[in-house]
């Protein structure tokens, strides 16, 4: 949803790995909970950055995760992807404050969770005439790490995003006990296996697992099958 150029791009291979391209900062991000168990905060740790050019597994059967160790050919790995290409603004559905709103393109959530503290995001946008409401709304929609739901300036019609140098993250979820999915972070370039680029956006989850029916983006599979990737 940034236009800015970036020099890092991530392609899909057809049955294969992600393979990056572009030196980046990669880590590991845990979600934190709170006693009650709702996703309160993101920890991370960095992981090292390797060569300029990495390949990253997605049929989840590799043994040297994150990264490929040419298992998805031993496991005939499927990943055909069916994502669709349509806009995001285009998929969104609003929901109404003051001076923001809510985009919600259900399809693409990774069940990070932070969307359900503080008596839900859908319900707080109504509350958002509130300085300390807005701010931790807006908070817990950019935790959102698969761009599912967007802050969205009515008044200038954009999205409210923060302006993040570009990073990939391995996401770990304890209190779920699995692995998620991998984020792309600052407007990482996503390029389809037939060569097309998806829509250039500032969050995006791939999966890792190899399960999800949206690749090659996440759809909260990771978490119903216990996907480990350590």
């Amino acid at each position: 949803m940034r236009n800015t150029e970036q020099s890092v791009r991530v392609t899909v291979t057809r049955n294969g790995p992600y393979v990056v391209a572009g030196r980046v900062r990669l880590s590991e991000l845990t979600i934190a909970t709170d006693a009650a168990g709702v996703s309160e905060e993101w920890i991370g740790r960095d992981h090292p950055a390797g060569k300029a050019a990495i390949a990253l597994c997605r049929c989840g059967h590799s043994r040297n995760k994150p990264f490929c160790d040419g298992s998805h050919a031993r496991v005939g790995f499927d990943g055909t992807e069916v994502a669709s290409r349509t806009p995001y603004l285009e998929q969104a559905q609003a929901f109404d404050g003051p001076a923001l709103a809510l985009l919600d393109v259900e399809k693409l959530c990774a069940f990070a969770r932070f969307c359900d503290a503080n008596g839900q995001v859908w319900n707080e946008v109504a509350q958002t005439a509130d300085p300390e409401m807005r701010e931790t709304f807006t908070r817990q929609v950019q935790d959102c790490p698969s761009g599912r739901l967007v802050a969205w300036d009515k008044a200038r019609q954009a999205a409210i995003e923060p302006d993040v140098e570009p990073s990939i993250g391995f996401i770990e979820d304890p209190a779920e006990g699995c692995s998620g999915p991998i984020w792309l972070r600052g407007g990482i370039a996503v390029i389809s296996a037939d060569g097309a680029a998806y829509e250039l956006r500032q969050r995006v989850t791939l999966c890792r697992c190899g399960s999800s029916e949206n690749k090659p983006f996440c759809d909260g599979t990771h978490a119903a099958i216990k996907f480990q990737a350590k």
